[in-house]
C-alpha cells in the first residue's frame, strides 16, 4: 500500500503527531510505501503583507496540488485545520482519513484574536478547512471526547469516526535520582519543597489563573511549595495576581524548553497541575506520567480518558480541593508511589506502534472498497 502523509505547516505537536505516526507505521507495516507531503513553511511571526499572502497560497493552493498530483491508494490528512485538502482529495476517488485533534476553537474563537491581523478571517478559514473533514472517507479522533465533538458540531456519524489515541514519546522517561536532585539543586528547589509543575499554553481553557489561586492558598497554609511554568508566559492579568498576592517569590517561568530539559523539569517536579477547562486530549499527563510525575488534572474535556485511574480528577475551578490534593500527595508517599506506578504503566501501552496499528486497520479497511462521496 501506498500511503501520502499530508502534513501541515510546521508546528510543534502536529510534527510530533505526523513523526509518531509515520515511525509506527513503518515499524507495523514495514512493506507499505510511506510518502510525505508538506507544504513550505512560512515565519508565522511577521507581519509582511506579502508574506501572509504567499502562505494562504500555499496552503489553499500550491499544498493541495501538490497533494493531489500523488500518485497514492490512500490520503491522510495529519491535522483537521487542513481538512480543506479533502475538497480537492475527493476529485481523486481515493478514500481520504483526516485526524482531528480538536475543535476547541468553536468553543474559544479568541484563541486566535492575538495572533493575527485580520481574526475574523482567519477564524472563517480556519472554519472553512474544518468543515471539509465531512468529505473525507473516515475521521481519526484522539479522544473521544474529540470524537463527540465532531458529531455534534460537524454532523459527521459515529461509523465515520475511529478514537485512536495519541502516544508518549519514547524520550519521555525516569532519570537517576543523582540527575533530578542536581536539577533541582540548579533551580534552588530544597527537598523539602513542593514543586508544582505546569506545561503548555496560556489559553483561557489552560485554567493557569486557578494554579496561581491554589499557590495562594498553599502559601497562606505555610507549605514550603514552588510553581514551574513551561510554556507561554503569564498573561497581564496573571502578572497582576501574582504581583498583588505577593507570589513571584515562588514562581519560576522556565521558557519553552527543548525536549531532554522538558524531560529533567518533568522528572524534578513532584506534581503536574493540568486544571484545563477543555482540551482534544492533554499530552502533558502523558508526558508527565511516563517521567514518574503523579498527575492532578481536570474531570472534565478529554482529560478523564487520557488519565484513566492514574491520575488525580478535580473540577478544576474548585480551588480547595485541588490544594487538598496537593496536601494529599505530600502526606501519603504509599499512594503517591502507588499514582506514579499506575501512570507509568498506562503510558507503556500508549506507544506510537498501537496507534499505527489502530489507524492501519482504518487505512485497509477503506483502500479496498469503493470511495463513497459524501455531500454537505
Amino acid at each position: 500500500m501506498r500511503v501520502v502523509i499530508a502534513r501541515t505547516m510546521p508546528e510543534f505537536s502536529m510534527d510530533v503527531y505526523a513523526d509518531g505516526l509515520v515511525a509506527g507505521l513503518k515499524t507495523v507495516r514495514p512493506e507499505w510505501e510511506i510518502v510525505e507531503v508538506a507544504p513550505q513553511p512560512f515565519d508565522r511571526t511577521s507581519r509582511s503583507w506579502l508574506l501572509r499572502f504567499s502562505k494562504y497560497y500555499e496552503r489553499f493552493w500550491h499544498h493541495p496540488q501538490n497533494v493531489k498530483r500523488q500518485e497514492v491508494d490512500i490520503f491522510h490528512v495529519m491535522d483537521h485545520s487542513d481538512g480543506h485538502l479533502a475538497y480537492w482529495l475527493q476529485k481523486t476517488g481515493k478514500p481520504v482519513v483526516v485526524t482531528c485533534h480538536d475543535l476547541i476553537n468553536f468553543f474559544y474563537p479568541q484563541n486566535l484574536y492575538g495572533s493575527v491581523q485580520l481574526p475574523f478571517i482567519s477564524h472563517a478559514t480556519w472554519q472553512y478547512s474544518v468543515r471539509g473533514m465531512r468529505k473525507a472517507n473516515h475521521i481519526v479522533a484522539v479522544s473521544n471526547n474529540t470524537a463527540q465533538d465532531v458529531t455534534k458540531i460537524l454532523g459527521i456519524e459515529c461509523d465515520r469516526i475511529t478514537v485512536v489515541p495519541n502516544a508518549v514519546e519514547p524520550i519521555f522517561r525516569t532519570l537517576p535520582k543523582q540527575e533530578i536532585e542536581l536539577f533541582r539543586l540548579q533551580h534552588q528547589i530544597s527537598s523539602e519543597t513542593t514543586c508544582l509543575l505546569n506545561v503548555g499554553s496560556n489559553h483561557p481553557r489552560k485554567n493557569i489563573l486557578s494554579i496561581l489561586k491554589v499557590l495562594h492558598v498553599l502559601k497562606n497554609q505555610q507549605v514550603p511549595v514552588h510553581f514551574w511554568k513551561t510554556g507561554s508566559d503569564f498573561n497581564d492579568e496573571q502578572k497582576a495576581f501574582i504581583k498583588t498576592h505577593q507570589l513571584k517569590d515562588l514562581i519560576t517561568y522556565l521558557g519553552k524548553p527543548d525536549r531532554q530539559t522538558l524531560v529533567q523539569i518533568y522528572n524534578a517536579a513532584d506534581i503536574l497541575l493540568a486544571p484545563s477547562i477543555q482540551e482534544g486530549f492533554g499530552m502533558t499527563v502523558l508526558e508527565a506520567m511516563a517521567c514518574g510525575t503523579p498527575v492532578i488534572t481536570s474531570n472534565v474535556s478529554a482529560m478523564p480518558e487520557v488519565a484513566g485511574d492514574a491520575g488525580i480528577l478535580i473540577a478544576p475551578t474548585d480551588i480547595s480541593a485541588i490544594a487538598d490534593a496537593v496536601h494529599y500527595l505530600r502526606s501519603n508517599p504509599v499512594n503517591r508511589k502507588s499514582l506514579i506506578e499506575q501512570g507509568m504503566s498506562r503510558t507503556k501501552t500508549l506507544t506510537w506502534e498501537a496507534s499505527a496499528e489502530q489507524i492501519a486497520k482504518v487505512y485497509e479497511q477503506f483502500a479496498s472498497s469503493k470511495r463513497k462521496v459524501y455531500a454537505v
